[in-house]
């Protein structure tokens, strides 16, 4: 179970990690051309905000369990991660932006299984 977890992790922090750092600097229109559409709906400010907690949120899945430095925080990020895709999933929802639930729900559904296998639940 360890490992699955920890495979698990690994994409996400990945996937969060690059989605986090292109939203942190690449200009709007870049990040408009490559499918991030919900960007132009939101001030610069809030995109640079999302990409940031993404970013740290990428960081807090491995390192506070890697290094034994307040493990506590690798379950809290991943549910603030799920968080964020429930959010992102019900936003594409009312912006009528099908194609992009399914990949949310997967994000959101390996979040939850992190958080819950870090809380030590299962």
């Amino acid at each position: 179970m360890n490992i699955a977890v920890w495979v698990i992790s690994g994409f996400l922090a990945l996937i969060f990690g690059m989605a986090g750092l292109l939203k942190s600097y690449q200009p709007i229109d870049k990040l408009l051309k490559s499918g991030v559409s919900w960007a132009e709906r939101f001030p610069i400010p809030f995109v640079r905000f999302v990409g940031i907690s993404e970013l740290l949120g990428a960081l807090g899945l491995i390192l506070p369990w890697l290094f034994h430095i307040l493990p506590i925080l690798t379950p809290v990020a991943a549910s603030a991660l799920a968080l964020v895709m429930l959010l992102a999933i019900f936003h594409h929802i009312r912006f009528k932006e099908y194609k992009a639930i399914p990949f949310n729900g997967v994000l959101m559904i390996g979040a939850l299984f992190v958080a819950v296998a870090r809380f030590n639940v299962l």
